[in-house]
């Protein structure tokens, strides 16, 4: 499980998936070292955590704006444990969205100071491919249609005091019709734009690390489709 924090990939594996060719920049014991956030920088290993260390550092996370820090991996001899203690403590919502494609451009969006790809929460008894389309629709203008799942994020944030894990679902969608693109102002989208390849690289230095991913993501499934012809 990778989760963002303040924009930080943190994973969480089982000691057996550590791989130990990586190396990192500092290793912490889990079991016994208090985390101390001005000690952490580039990549950071945590052994053997305890599902109370993942959400101590969790909370230090949400807290505080690691700057020096890269990406924090925890192992665990009980992986599964730990993630679903996560998901007990903080309050789980779920979103979903899509990387919208027309003639090998890619549909971004311009909000709140960087570019990101339309998504949005799910309502009440929707499905997360419903949400998906309606949700890209409403953000962009653009009517579009879901071809296959690329991956899932996780995130947190807090929100009125509360600290929230959002699962957001992220689906290869094609462009039907983009004749009333613009943006959903009201949720302070600034602008909509396609983009080619070399535009789309230089948008995602001024994007968030997740959402790199997910382009990364598409990409591969992009590349396996054209293999496969």
């Amino acid at each position: 499980m990778k989760i963002f924090i303040n924009d930080i990939p943190v994973s969480i594996i089982s000691n057996e998936e550590l791989d130990s060719s990586k190396e990192f920049d500092l290793v912490i014991d889990g079991a016994s070292s208090k985390i101390k956030p001005k000690k952490l920088i580039d990549d950071v290993l945590i052994n053997d955590a305890s599902p109370e260390k993942v959400d101590e550092l969790l909370h230090v996370m949400t807290d505080n704006k690691l700057k020096g820090v890269d990406s924090i991996t925890f192992t665990s001899g009980d992986k599964e444990t730990i993630i679903q203690y996560i998901k007990r403590k903080f309050k789980v919502i779920e979103a979903a969205g899509g990387v919208v494609d027309k003639e090998g451009k890619i549909l971004l969006i311009f909000r709140k100071g960087r570019w990101d790809i339309p998504k949005g929460k799910m309502e009440k008894g929707e499905k997360k491919r419903e949400c998906a389309e309606r949700e890209v629709e409403e953000e962009t203008g653009v009517k579009v249609r879901i071809e296959k799942k690329i991956n899932a994020t996780w995130h947190t944030y807090v929100n009125k005091k509360k600290y929230v894990l959002k699962k957001t679902h992220w689906y290869v969608m094609k462009c039907v019709d983009d004749t009333n693109m613009g943006p959903q102002v009201e949720e302070d989208i600034d602008e909509v734009r396609w983009m080619n390849l070399s535009e789309l690289r230089a948008a995602l230095y001024n994007s968030y690390r997740s959402i790199r991913v997910v382009v990364q993501e598409y990409h591969k499934l992009l590349k396996i489709h054209d293999q496969s012809l």
